[in-house]
């Protein structure tokens, strides 16, 4: 643990400056506590993931499909193809379930930060700095990012897989393009983990705002 010295009006104050690894185990431990309450976030986002994931997998295996499927698949590819609306209808339903994602992380950590006046306060008062409850507050949502976004690739590809094999047969597993789809699977998990970022970034900063003597005061 170390200090830092800041000037202010001639006064000078000293906050606590808490290395990344206690941050963590905070962050860690914050979650067991709120582990329920982790799990419904951890699903929003489990379940967007996963369905991008899904569209993603179809893509690639549809393309590997087309290149070296037997004739009889190739031909039922032909007859699904010609409905045009269909792609245009997955980019509006994976934006809209990527949105619905981030808003459900946001109002998860929102509520966080309503449980956890005092906590907050008590660091504040203690000299925490503001970087560090923002910290805090990310890494949670980036480790409920990171379980759910793992969860989605994996679920997204076996589920889109198995219901390719049952319309067409072995080929889509013979053909799997293994490079393609661990592809997607690594974009998939990186918008997984931006988007819990991204929805843990407001309610960290009003945390990191909450003057000290205001959160000692409130009672949740």
């Amino acid at each position: 643990m170390t200090t830092e010295s800041t000037a202010t009006a001639g006064t000078t104050e000293k906050q606590i400056s808490l290395p990344l690894s206690k941050a963590i185990e905070i962050s860690f431990r914050s979650l067991r506590i709120r582990f329920w309450r982790s799990l419904i976030t951890i699903g929003g986002i489990f379940f967007g993931i996963a369905f991008l994931m899904s569209i993603l997998t179809s893509a690639s295996i549809n393309e590997a499909l087309v290149e070296g499927g037997s004739p009889q698949v190739r031909a039922l590819l032909e007859q699904k193809g010609a409905d045009g609306d269909s792609a245009t209808q997955q980019v509006w339903l994976v934006s809209l379930s990527l949105l619905v994602c981030v808003v459900g992380i946001t109002n998860a950590m929102l509520m966080s930060v309503t449980e956890r006046y005092r906590e907050i306060g008590t660091m504040k008062c203690l000299g925490a700095l503001d970087k560090f409850i923002i910290q805090l507050f990310v890494l949670e949502s980036t480790f409920q990012g990171l379980v759910g976004s793992v969860g989605g690739v994996i679920m997204g590809c076996l589920f889109m897989l198995i219901s390719m094999m049952t319309s067409y047969g072995w080929d889509p597993l013979v053909l799997f393009p293994v490079l393609e789809v661990a592809q997607s699977g690594l974009y998939s998990l990186g918008a997984g983990l931006g988007l819990a970022i991204i929805g843990a970034l407001y309610p960290a900063y009003r945390a990191s705002q909450m003057p000290p003597a205001d959160a000692m005061r409130t009672e949740v």
